[in-house]
């Protein structure tokens, strides 16, 4: 790490653990000092600048932050993970226009993607057939196009996004609510590799951060804010992604919400967004269609963006089609054929049959689900889809 963001990561620390020192307060600091080593070095003329209360001046120069600051640095060196401070050129410029922005991210992976065009997905981890084919022909087609696929790594609805995301040029971003190190759900750690190898994760707790069921609202604000779009695929009233969609709303960001059955509980949450004003969508050209101001400026592939937009859009959506035989590897083909139609076989299972490791046997289902052919069950079980 360069000595200049060594010492912005410290100072940003600090800041970070400062009691009642938070993110809208930082906006204000970073906004005033041309740097965070210069914001804490002017610490005394923070409340006469109107940046800050003199309780949160005293309890900064206090030093109130040292132990827990200490604490966090030592345990991102040890994890040799990536540190993007907010003063970094490379900072996501999208997560500076949000009220609330983090002062850090944790990153694995790609970081140039967290400055990509992108639209999030997010909806049911407990989600419908119907629901996750939302999830991906919209998701496949919009990375195709070029976008970027941001979501929060859960079961159901996030799963699929990230893989669609992950299908084509746009890739994927997942936001976590625990470390960087921490994969969760455990039965999502295929994804969490392909997203490390190929796509970028980020969060802003320090290695080792436990699944706290607060984290998780509050990183909501990061997805929406990296993107310049939301869709909400499936969501019941109350949802946690109806949260995503209102941060969405404040952040000035667009909000789509696709129709479900009028019967079905698990919809009524899109169709409480759509009464609200959130634009209905079917595929993925509605939403290239309401982006198309705010995508002029970015490079999009000529196979994308401007013909995907203008293609009609399909009644509902359409899963992509199944690729042929001469498709897969040998390695595929056998374990596509160890699952039975229409059963669902759990993937230990699979190994024993096959005389294959759990890795080997998660790699390989992990590319059929990225294909189409497979698709994962709660509990580790997988089926054809």
């Amino acid at each position: 790490m360069p000595a200049e963001v060594h010492d912005e990561y410290r100072a940003a620390l600090a800041l970070r653990h400062t009691p009642g020192l938070g993110p809208r307060t930082w906006k204000r600091l970073l906004a005033h000092f041309p740097s965070l080593t210069e914001a804490a070095a002017r610490a005394g003329e923070w409340q006469a600048l109107d940046l800050a209360s003199e309780r949160q001046v005293c309890a900064f120069r206090s030093r109130a932050w040292k132990e827990p600051a200490e604490a966090e640095y030592r345990r991102a060196r040890e994890a040799a993970v990536r540190v993007l401070v907010a003063t970094d050129a490379r900072y996501p410029p999208r997560l500076h226009e949000i009220p609330d922005p983090p002062l850090f991210l944790y990153c694995l992976g790609r970081v140039s993607l967290l400055s990509a065009p992108a639209v999030a997905i997010v909806g049911a981890r407990r989600s419908s057939a119907y629901g996750l084919a939302v999830a991906k022909s919209i998701g496949e087609d919009l990375s195709r196009a070029g976008l970027a696929i941001v979501s929060g790594l859960a079961q159901g609805i996030d799963r699929e996004a990230h893989l669609a995301g992950l299908s084509g040029l746009g890739g994927s971003v997942a936001v976590l609510g625990t470390g960087p190190d921490l994969v969760y759900p455990e039965a999502n750690r295929d994804v969490w590799q392909a997203l490390a190898a190929n796509g970028a994760i980020v969060t802003e707790y320090p290695p080792g951060t436990r699944p706290e069921h607060h984290h998780f609202p509050i990183r909501n604000r990061i997805i929406s804010g990296l993107s310049l779009g939301v869709l909400v695929a499936e969501a019941a009233e109350k949802s946690g992604s109806l949260i995503t969609a209102r941060l969405a709303m404040e952040q000035g960001r667009e909000v789509f919400a696709a129709p479900g059955p009028v019967n079905t509980a698990s919809h009524n949450g899109c169709h409480e967004l759509i009464r609200d004003g959130a634009t209905l969508v079917g595929s993925a050209a509605d939403i290239l269609r309401e982006l198309s101001s705010l995508l002029a400026g970015f490079a999009l592939p000529e196979t994308g963006g401007r013909q995907a937009a203008d293609r009609p859009a399909p009644a509902a959506p359409v899963a992509s089609s199944a690729p042929e035989p001469a498709d897969l590897s040998s390695e595929e083909a056998a374990l596509l054929a160890a699952l039975p139609p229409g059963d669902k076989v759990h993937m230990d299972d699979i190994g024993r049959t096959l005389g294959l490791s759990p890795g080997a046997v998660s790699g390989r289902l992990l590319g059929l689900e990225l294909k189409g052919l497979v698709r994962q069950w709660p509990g580790m079980y997988y089926s054809r889809s």
